[in-house]
């Protein structure tokens, strides 16, 4: 962890079905040295249980960040990020969309679905470390700074 961190690790929730784009998206954010703990889960009923911290997702941190791949098995992005959106305690965490599709930011948008970014795959990984480090520096006064 950087001398200049303050305050705890970001809490990253990492949602992609694809272990390869999951693998590059840990690397990108070792290599931009933002300091985070990253919770992996694979589609998006296995989202909406770690959110809802049910099962064995009972103890799990409140992400301060969701990294939200569209098209994943069981539940799509976008029925992940309909409940998030209609939850009082889950529509104030950050969402990041990862999609390989310009379309869908389109579809989202006419469905009312905000989000904080969305990064296209592959993604720069300079555009990357960017919107994530964007998000901590937000987060820092209200999230991550020990009360």
């Amino acid at each position: 962890m950087s001398p200049e961190t303050v305050g705890r690790p970001l809490e990253v929730l990492l949602v992609e079905d694809d272990l390869e784009d999951a693998g590059l998206t840990f690397e990108a954010l070792k290599q931009g040295e933002v300091p985070c703990r990253i919770s992996l889960v694979r589609d998006g009923e296995e989202a909406l249980e770690f959110l809802n911290k049910s099962g064995k997702y009972a103890r799990v941190p409140r992400p301060d960040v969701i990294l939200l791949d569209i098209q994943m098995p069981k539940l799509d992005g976008r029925g992940v990020l309909e409940v998030i959106k209609k939850d009082d305690d889950l529509k104030s965490i950050p969402v990041v969309v990862m999609t390989v599709s310009a379309t869908h930011k389109q579809i989202l948008e006419e469905e009312n679905l905000r989000v904080e970014s969305y990064l296209t795959k592959p993604f720069d990984l300079q555009q990357f470390l960017s919107v994530v480090k964007s998000l901590r520096r937000y987060l820092l006064d209200d999230v991550i700074l020990p009360r």
